[in-house]
């Protein structure tokens, strides 16, 4: 998969493992930045991420933080991203099942480092249910 990722510095040491273990499993990565622990404003390597996506530039898009929280607003203020905010392995299954997620956003601070592939690799590889769902997605890209 063709995979864009982005963080703050509050996410960057996560995002660096990532992009090692996505890598090893076949993944393409574009990493967007930040490219340190350095304090930066996370919109400026968030909103790069979300807008390829939604350009269909990348099948995929990751951003994270210390939360996850201001970044998953930052992807979804841009038109075409479903930017979900995972903390399990459930909440990502859903998150593509049912939501269509198209930009993963993770928090640093909230999750293990044990529990961040398996969210991850699951929410890379649950398909989307359709049926009921993409009428909700219909509905919720008519109100954009």
């Amino acid at each position: 998969m063709i995979i864009s990722i982005g963080s703050d510095h509050a996410g960057y040491r996560y995002k660096e493992l990532l992009k090692v273990r996505l890598t090893d499993l076949g993944h393409q990565l574009t990493d967007m930045g930040t490219y340190s622990t350095d304090p930066v404003d996370y919109p400026v390597f968030i909103r790069p991420v979300a807008e390829a996506v939604a350009a269909g530039r990348f099948e995929r898009g990751i951003v994270l933080g210390g939360s996850g929280n201001g970044e998953a607003i930052v992807a979804n203020r841009v038109r075409g991203v479903r930017c979900t905010l995972c903390w399990s392995v459930e909440s990502a299954r859903l998150a593509r099942q049912h939501n269509d997620a198209n930009v993963l956003s993770l928090g640093e601070r909230l999750i293990a480092e044990a529990d961040l592939l398996p969210i991850v690799r699951t929410w890379l590889t649950t398909a989307f249910e359709g049926g009921r769902h993409a009428r909700r997605i219909a509905l919720i890209d008519a109100a954009t």
